[in-house]
């Protein structure tokens, strides 16, 4: 199997994680019945950290799609290569480093990272588009 594709198969594990982190977040702020119940009701706003976590968890939410169609393109199209092997384990590694950094709050360092993150999406897309 390509490693393009367990590497799609870690970043939904990934993103598994942050749903979950930030519903954890969230529920430990806003309590137990919040998370059990419609939350029809309005609520305050989050905590920074919980915030963030949110921030971070719908970040990787709205770039995952692309992910999925790079990583499984190149498998499906057969034009994996050494580089898509480093673009995808560069995507997935700066991906897990993003979390705590946004976190943390660390400013400038998070878009570094989640700028690396697309250089390794692009060196896996490019295969894709320079047929």
């Amino acid at each position: 199997m390509p490693i393009e594709l367990v590497i799609l198969g870690w970043g939904g594990v990934l993103l598994l994680v942050q749903i979950f982190l930030a519903a954890h977040l969230k529920t430990k702020q806003y309590g137990t019945d919040w998370n059990l119940g419609p939350r029809d009701e309005e609520m305050p706003p989050l905590n920074p950290v919980a915030a963030r976590a949110a921030r971070a968890q719908a970040n990787l939410a709205e770039t995952f799609p692309i992910a999925v169609a790079a990583l499984a393109g190149v498998a499906i199209a057969g034009r994996t290569s050494d580089v898509t092997a480093i673009g995808a384990c560069l995507w997935l590694a700066m991906r897990v480093v993003y979390v705590p950094i946004y976190l943390a709050g660390i400013k400038g360092l998070r878009t570094l990272v989640f700028l690396i993150s697309i250089v390794g999406l692009a060196l896996v897309v490019w295969p894709l588009l320079a047929a």
